[in-house]
């Protein structure tokens, strides 16, 4: 039986100053797509509200814009998908063996507090599934709990775009909350690589995070090789 992935995407548009556009940073999308295409899993977007994600612009130029990215952008049936995300309340958590939260400043407003994905990850989490995230796509971890209270990250090894890359992409004073920071003060064992913008993934059991954009295909090639493995209990 062919495994489940399902990839999750920011509903916002823009920064706090609505003239200031933001959204999915499509190549992390795009890169883990292909990976678990390649081997042959079934996929779903789910997006907290449902319905279109919006893209961010930056995301969208050379050097940024990678052969995955722009083989998307030119088919019109995969950029349709983008268009009408599932709801959390039309997923069935049963159906997935992985989560994947892609990233893109976007997501610190809209995934922190989602219930609904609060609930899918849990539910992955506990079945025996892998959680995982790349870039500010960890923000969707950062307030889920287990049954017992817990929260998910608490004593994990994780990673995501740093306060450091934040500064040196000129983007730190449009921050909501420094997400790294917050990591920390969850009790997660937050890590990153010795030089920013370089890839790299922290891998605790079946929690799988990338660091920034590059780490997007080593990231999604960890959780393929997990999901090709058992999957034990937490």
């Amino acid at each position: 039986m062919s495994k489940r992935v399902l990839h999750v995407v920011s509903n916002v548009a823009h920064y706090a100053d609505p003239s200031e556009p933001t959204g999915l940073w499509l190549s992390e999308l795009t890169n883990a797509w292909d990976v678990f295409a390649g081997e042959g899993f079934e996929q779903r977007i789910v997006s907290p509200l449902g319905g279109v994600s919006p893209l961010e612009p930056r995301a969208l130029k050379w050097p940024l814009l990678d052969a995955t990215a722009k083989a998307w952008l030119a088919d019109k049936a995969r950029m349709a998908l983008l268009d009408s995300t599932a709801r959390p309340d039309e997923i069935d958590p049963a159906d997935c063996d992985a989560i994947y939260f892609t990233g893109g400043h976007a997501v610190m407003w809209d995934f922190p507090d989602s219930e609904g994905l609060q609930r899918i990850t849990r539910s992955i989490w506990e079945q025996g599934g892998i959680v995982s995230s790349v870039c500010h796509g960890y923000c969707g971890l950062l307030n889920t709990t287990l049954p017992d209270g817990r929260l998910l990250v608490a004593g994990k090894r994780i990673t995501g775009f740093s306060w450091t890359e934040e500064v040196l992409a000129g983007v730190a004073r449009k921050m909501p909350y420094n997400a790294e920071e917050e990591m920390k003060r969850r009790g997660a064992r937050y890590e990153k690589a010795f030089l920013p913008f370089v890839p790299h993934v922290a891998v605790d059991g079946r929690l799988v995070t990338g660091q920034n954009p590059f780490s997007a295909r080593a990231t999604a090639k960890k959780v393929a090789t997990l999901l090709r493995g058992a999957n034990g209990p937490a």
